[in-house]
């Protein structure tokens, strides 16, 4: 008799309530931080026509490098853009780094996919827990290749939201966060 697989799940039903809530509008000018890059300024709003389609897109230039995006004005949800984090946010950041240390797979392809998974997600607190994650390893037993680089990925996304969010400069951001990185 063959094998018969389970019928896929039923859709779950929509949750009853409020309706969603509509897209956060963004301004010229505002400070925003895009999951995959880190902070940036939306210098401008541009009307382009794709496939014959015309749309409004957000100009981000960000806080490093030479790097400008431009992100549909109507996607900035679903690219996950948000905004930069406030006093009370960053306080919380420093509390995730000074945690102590939880269990990593020992496993490198594990630990590397479930690194990459947290940077993917553009909450700030997961990104931060790559940093408070890998920086010990690195000082204690070195980084592979992959996981350096993915570090220091990790540190660039934080460390531009930072100097947003603290008013600092690259530098002074940086700093705070070795001060505030356990050993260091």
């Amino acid at each position: 008799m063959p094998k018969q697989s389970a019928p896929p799940p039923a859709p779950e039903p929509e949750p009853e309530g409020e309706p969603p809530k509509p897209p956060r509008v963004f301004k010229v000018g505002d400070r925003v931080v895009y999951p995959h890059h880190g902070a940036a300024i939306i210098q401008a709003k541009e009307k382009m026509t794709i496939n014959g389609q015309e749309r409004e897109y957000l100009v981000l230039q960000l806080a490093y490098g030479d790097l400008t995006l431009k992100v549909p004005a109507d996607n900035t949800d679903k690219v996950g853009i948000r905004d930069v984090i406030n006093e009370e946010e960053v306080r919380m950041v420093f509390d995730v780094l000074g945690q102590e240390e939880v269990k990593m797979p020992t496993n490198w392809s594990r630990r590397f996919k479930t690194h990459v998974e947290k940077l993917r997600s553009g909450d700030i607190y997961q990104v931060d827990e790559v940093v408070r994650k890998l920086s010990p390893r690195d000082n204690d037993k070195g980084l592979s290749a992959g996981e350096k680089r993915m570090l220091a990925k990790a540190r660039q996304i934080l460390v531009s939201e930072l100097t947003f969010a603290m008013n600092l400069t690259e530098e002074e951001a940086e700093k705070t966060l070795d001060k505030n990185l356990p050993n260091r």
